[in-house]
């Protein structure tokens, strides 16, 4: 009781005489009214009692922490028993230790991210300075050191245990691995054919088995060094902030997983009803393309619609289940949209060009699969529309990639549109000059062609004079043809060119292409008995 009354005494003159200071010096504030300008840990044997954030009676935090740190390290190297409580002091609490002022909690200390009051502020320094002269005592007893070393001998002993049977489990494991795979992998089959191959899936195997043990190697290694630190006083903060960082880092991780839980749910239902959608657009529009339904829609355009109406249904449903994703609102997954959208915008323009004009082909009907078309300098036989690009094959066993953009783009001819029935269009041009009579050419160029095999009598060919130059007129011959396929469409060509070549000599008119320059004294024509000179052999159907 007498200290307690010294103690009080001492106060209350401290604060007359504080108060006198104060009365004198007119530029002085007081503490409430100053701003704290730093903060100061007080910390005893390596923990953090109180973190003093205000001013008091002049005082700065880094003062204040330093003489409670001298004021408790003074009654801790006495060996009498020390208690601790706390002493309301107007708005402030003053924590007592063994009947001595240790330090003084102030409204300005309280962090209310940790607590709500100053009371509560200064319970739980009080508690903490109590945890503070337990350990003192545990670290003066030779009994508990050793039985602490003694612990922390047992639990390494069982780290290494620990260890040792991670490693045996693990060279047991990939022992059995490739029997137990080869016995699996033998049982997965489809007909024939394995479904998994053991020597390319042992390394995966291998890998992740290796990746799980260095995972569990470190937990045990992070709960060993933990418990070890736990142990003993001065270390005993350190394998505490170990352990609650864990539980901390769990305890997240749980909580996000529940709290996504509902999101996950709404995204799956958005999901589910897509896919439903998708399914019920497919059936639609495959009865929609039936003959007479719908005039835009038939074979040949139901696939691309198809696809087009999975892709709408399936972007309105990530547009839609977007915010219920786990971390849609983190910077993280905003900076990761921000990325998607600006590499879309930079290098998908040209893909989304090519897909505009393999739509606008599509669905103009422009080109089909197997007919034959001329495409700027390129014939040949179309064999696949796609959505970038058209693959078209010559003659000369050339596989063509054009891409769309270019086809929208070019003019194209197509010679097995307009034709009557199966097959397509076969045309040549020759000029001849002024001086040979137009009926004599029209008919040496329709017995060439009906000396072409392939080349169809009904309809029957036809010679058009498509222009009157300076020098000669140009005739072109039109025919249709049977094969459809870019290799005898070309052979055909070689046929007709040589039959033209062959009529036009026996009747003894010279072919003018491709250019008449001027009348040559003697007619450039082959005679019959030198068609077939050495090395040319006579072929049976010429």
């Amino acid at each position: 009781m007498r200290s307690r009354a010294f103690v009080w005494c001492m106060m209350w003159w401290g604060i007359l005489w504080s108060a006198q200071v104060f009365a004198l010096d007119p530029l002085a504030t007081t503490d409430s009214a100053q701003p704290a300008q730093s903060t100061a840990n007080l910390k005893v044997a390596n923990r953090t009692v109180i973190t003093f954030r205000a001013s008091l009676l002049g005082e700065t935090p880094t003062l204040r922490a330093r003489r409670a740190n001298v004021v408790i390290g003074e009654a801790l190297d006495s060996n009498d028993e020390l208690s601790v409580s706390i002493d309301p002091i107007q708005d402030s609490y003053m924590v007592l230790l063994g009947g001595r002022r240790a330090f003084i909690v102030t409204p300005g200390d309280v962090d209310p991210l940790e607590y709500s009051s100053v009371m509560q502020a200064a319970q739980g320094a009080a508690d903490k300075l109590r945890q503070v002269v337990a350990e003192t005592q545990e670290a003066r007893s030779l009994h508990l050191i050793l039985v602490d070393v003694l612990a922390c001998a047992v639990a390494t002993a069982l780290y290494l245990a620990l260890l040792w049977g991670l490693g045996y489990l693990r060279r047991k494991l990939l022992g059995w691995l490739p029997a137990m795979m080869k016995r699996h992998a033998q049982a997965l089959k489809v007909g024939e054919t394995p479904l998994v191959e053991a020597h390319f899936l042992y390394p995966l195997i291998s890998r992740a088995l290796r990746v799980l043990s260095w995972v569990l190697v470190a937990l045990f290694s992070y709960q060993w060094l933990s418990f070890v630190l736990s142990r003993f006083p001065y270390t005993r903060p350190w394998g505490e902030s170990l352990n609650s960082y864990l539980l901390d880092v769990a305890a997240y991780l749980f909580h996000s997983i529940v709290g996504a839980i509902p999101g996950l749910g709404i995204a799956l239902a958005i999901f589910f009803i897509a896919r439903g959608a998708v399914a019920f657009s497919r059936r639609l529009l495959k009865r929609l393309a039936a003959p007479g339904t719908v005039s835009w829609l038939n074979h040949e355009t139901l696939q691309p619609t198809t696809r087009l109406t999975s892709i709408a249904i399936w972007l309105f449903a990530l547009a839609m289940a977007y915010p219920y994703l786990p971390g849609a609102g983190t910077d993280a997954f905003k900076g990761l949209s921000v990325l998607l959208g600006l590499m879309i915008s930079l290098g998908a323009s040209s893909v989304v060009g090519q897909a505009a004009a393999g739509l606008i082909l599509t669905y103009t009907h422009t080109l089909r699969p197997g007919e034959f078309v001329r495409i700027g300098e390129h014939e040949g036989t179309v064999t696949e529309l796609g959505t970038f690009t058209t693959r078209i094959r010559t003659g000369l066993g050339e596989m063509l990639t054009i891409p769309n953009s270019m086809i929208t783009g070019a003019v194209t001819k197509n010679y097995s549109r307009t034709v009557k029935g199966p097959g397509y269009v076969v045309d040549t041009t020759v000029t001849i000059g002024y001086d040979t009579p137009w009926r004599q050419i029209e008919a040496m160029l329709l017995e060439a062609a009906l000396r072409t095999p392939g080349v169809l009598a009904d309809p029957a060919p036809q010679v058009f004079q498509i222009a009157l130059s300076d020098f000669y007129p140009e005739y072109r011959l039109v025919a249709q043809a049977i094969p459809s396929q870019p290799r005898p469409r070309a052979e055909l060509l070689t046929m007709l060119h040589a039959n033209i070549q062959d009529v036009f000599n026996e009747y003894g008119v010279q072919i003018m292409s491709p250019h008449y320059a001027f009348d040559p004294r003697q007619a450039k024509l082959v005679p019959k008995e030198e068609w077939f000179s050495e090395p040319a052999k006579k072929h049976d159907n010429t």
